[in-house]
């Protein structure tokens, strides 16, 4: 009996760390077959909706190919579209909201990571994280509410009066639903992407580097211009272009303020429309099937520019990344 207590082979120990591997080994395969199951059910939902968004298309693509992309007229009552003022206004309203939240997101993210007391940087954070919480369509009743008169009534003129030399100030509207507006309302919704991003980057600068710009008698500026954003400017870059694919998307806050008039204007001033805001005003009430096929088209011009952006951005953080 004393031998056989004394057997490692028959020690409780040893027993239970042994079911205790095979568990581990039994939940680990289950764990990566899990994974691969969502990986391939997140694959084939692109696939899918790529697919069902060509086969809808494809009408319009084949009588109007890349032509479809810088015709300047879309007039769905004469069976006529150009997807030209739609991508102008999407560019415009994307690149204009980015140029300003970049500012401010950047600014965000240094005073939060770098400036702010801890206690501070504990409210003001989570804050600035929950305006990417609320819903596009209350921006959008705050853009016509708040932002659209403050617009007409305020901003317009003056900008007019110290920057009417430059086309896109030119003469201001009547209502307030223009592109600049949408823009504004836009960098609302860019903001917390950028800030949220950068002030995680300006983090993982190591402390040594920053402590050792400020031994050698750098100013807190020069330190930061000089340690702090040429470290992470691949990281900046790419949340930008996170930020770019994310106002270029955006349908209902940009449909409610930005006037839907399908024209290009150099005028930011005045009313314009983008791809987004187009599909979602005409998806429901389409005068043909020519008018569904080609919202389609524009869906396919918007799925491509997403995932282009998404796509770029992990290469320029990855790649730029490893370069530094």
């Amino acid at each position: 009996m004393s031998s056989l207590a004394s057997d490692p082979a028959v020690d409780p120990g040893r027993i239970r760390l042994a079911r205790l591997n095979r568990l581990d080994a039994r939940a680990g395969r289950a764990l990566r077959w899990l994974a691969l199951i969502g990986a391939v059910l997140v694959l084939l939902a692109l696939l899918m909706i790529v697919y069902q968004v060509i086969n809808q298309a494809s009408p319009a693509i084949g009588k109007y190919g890349l032509s479809f992309l810088y015709h300047t007229e879309w007039n769905p009552s004469a069976n006529v579209f150009g997807a030209w003022p739609l991508i102008y206004g999407s560019l415009v309203t994307s690149l204009l909201s980015l140029v300003m939240a970049t500012a401010l997101g950047v600014a965000i993210g240094l005073f939060l990571s770098l400036m702010a007391p801890r206690q501070v940087a504990a409210i003001v954070g989570p804050l600035v994280e929950m305006l990417a919480a609320i819903p596009s369509v209350v921006l959008g009743l705050v853009g016509i509410y708040l932002i659209a008169p403050f617009v007409l009534h305020d901003l317009e003129g003056w900008l007019h009066g110290v920057f009417g030399f430059i086309p896109l100030f030119g003469a201001t509207g009547t209502v307030g639903n223009s592109i600049f507006t949408a823009s504004l309302v836009l960098v609302i919704m860019v903001v917390p992407i950028i800030a949220a991003l950068t002030r995680d980057l300006f983090l993982t600068v190591p402390q040594e580097l920053r402590d050792g710009a400020e031994a050698l008698g750098a100013t807190r500026w020069e330190m930061i211009r000089g340690v702090v954003l040429p470290t992470t400017q691949s990281g900046i870059v790419a949340a930008c272009v996170l930020g770019f694919g994310r106002a270029i998307g955006e349908a209902i806050a940009v449909t409610q303020v930005i006037g839907g008039i399908t024209k290009v204007s150099t005028n930011l001033f005045n009313p314009g429309a983008t791809l987004a805001s187009t599909i979602a005003n005409q998806a429901l009430t389409p005068v043909s099937a020519l008018h569904t096929q080609s919202l389609f088209y524009c869906g396919l011009i918007l799925l491509v520019v997403g995932l282009t952006t998404n796509l770029l951005a992990r290469y320029i953080s990855r790649h730029f990344g490893r370069m530094r």
